[in-house]
């Protein structure tokens, strides 16, 4: 794709970086196919080949319009297209980089403003517990909307506290320790039955995706750093064999730091060095697959039922990370069933997605559940599983069948066979 840089980013890291992944894109149109906004909309303009086009017309000087935002809104992010485009463009850096600039020239209307002002704030404050611990209070006088994402917060259960000389950084994220925070000590306790020992760094906090895809790329690096700082002694030191994430959403982040810091003198070879030890907790699970079939030999507290495997887009697209969970679940006796048709497609949570964009995202929360649903039409799943905090509420506010990170349930199997070593 030839593109003629306006004088404004044509010497700009930004402008350079976008116009490169402009080249790549062949006009082909195979992303169409496999976009979620673009099935349900119909509108070129709310394909990735459309929003390329209306980027590179910023980009070459063309005054963007509130329609340009409003097309450039309605992506996912959810990088689908960067697994079908046969030219590997890479899409999702692309977007950003479109995004900013386009908030930069179109001011959004004030409610709108507020809006993305309080997600950016609020979703990673201190104070967002004791907000939704009031929430909850509230949530019989609430509108449905509200009500369905204000589940009841799980009792996280024990931490455990033996000490191990293989130990992994973990992520505890930023809505995570307050929403479900079941999750984290769920996975300390399966890294604990194989002989892992999990720190978590109180400093380290949000990733930084919820700024980086609300147009605040300097909140985004600012929170990086201070990631950085807070695991660099355990990094230096060599203390830790990996950075565990959890959420996969937040993952997909922390393995970009290397990118999005690498124009920082001060930072850019941590950064880098933090990036190549970042893995989804999925990535662990091949070698601990021995050790949790030891354990789980002849156990009888598994499922009956079969059990829907939803695969985020932050896993299977954002990090390329395919197949895993799914495979090793079902080595250790779990009945997983994925979608025969539509895995590859976003359940609409997107982040803050489901709550700036509804209609969309109820949309395709709605047709998710339908899918996962068939998969398990001999039988109704026991839970809808998933990997990252996002999926995992947006389509609980769907359905009564419960949804769950999958490591809860390999927990649970656990907990029998657990014993000191």
């Amino acid at each position: 794709m030839q593109t003629q840089l306006a004088p404004e980013f044509k010497d700009t890291p930004e402008g350079q970086e976008a116009e490169a992944i402009l080249r790549k894109c062949v006009h082909c149109g195979f992303c169409t196919a496999t976009c979620p906004t673009y099935q349900l909309l119909g509108d070129e303009l709310d394909g990735p080949r459309g929003r390329i086009y209306l980027i590179k017309q910023v980009l070459e000087g063309q005054e963007p319009t509130r329609k340009t935002q409003t097309h450039l809104d309605r992506c996912l992010t959810c990088r689908n297209c960067e697994s079908t485009c046969p030219s590997g463009v890479q899409y999702g850096k692309l977007l950003d980089i479109g995004r900013h600039i386009v908030d930069q020239k179109v001011e959004r209307p004030a409610a709108e403003r507020l809006q993305r002002w309080a997600l950016r704030k609020g979703m990673v404050s201190k104070a967002f517990g004791p907000a939704l611990a009031l929430g909850r209070l509230a949530r019989p006088v609430l509108p449905a909307a509200l009500k369905a994402k204000l589940a009841r917060v799980p009792r996280a259960g024990k931490w455990p506290t033996r000490s191990h000389a293989r130990k992994v950084l973990m992520l505890a994220g930023c809505v995570q320790p307050v929403m479900l925070p079941n999750i984290n000590a769920a996975a300390a306790r399966v890294l604990d039955a194989v002989g892992i020992q999990t720190l978590v760094t109180p400093a380290a906090a949000c990733c930084g995706a919820v700024q980086q895809h609300l147009s605040d790329p300097q909140g985004a690096l600012a929170q990086a750093r201070a990631n950085i700082d807070a695991w660099w002694p355990h990094v230096e030191s060599q203390q830790v064999e990996a950075i565990v994430t959890t959420a996969s959403g937040c993952g997909v982040m922390v393995k970009d730091y290397g990118h999005l810091l690498r124009h920082d003198p001060a930072y850019a070879a941590r950064a880098a060095a933090i990036a190549a030890l970042a893995r989804d907790l999925c990535e662990l699970l091949p070698d601990m697959l021995p050790e949790l079939e030891q354990r789980l030999q002849g156990q009888l507290n598994l499922p009956e039922a079969p059990l829907a495997y939803h695969p985020p887009c932050t896993l299977q697209h954002g990090q390329k990370l395919r197949g895993g969970v799914e495979t090793s679940l079902r080595r250790l006796g779990f009945d997983i069933r994925v979608s025969r048709v539509e895995s590859h497609l976003c359940c609409g949570s997107a982040g803050t997605y489901s709550l700036l964009q509804p209609e969309i995202a109820h949309q395709l929360r709605d047709r998710k559940i339908g899918t996962l649903n068939q998969a398990c039409s001999d039988a109704p799943p026991a839970a809808i599983l998933s990997a990252n905090i996002g999926c995992i509420s947006h389509l609980q506010s769907g359905t009564d069948v419960p949804v769950r990170h999958w490591i809860e349930v390999i927990d649970e199997a656990l907990a029998p066979a657990k014993a000191p070593r």
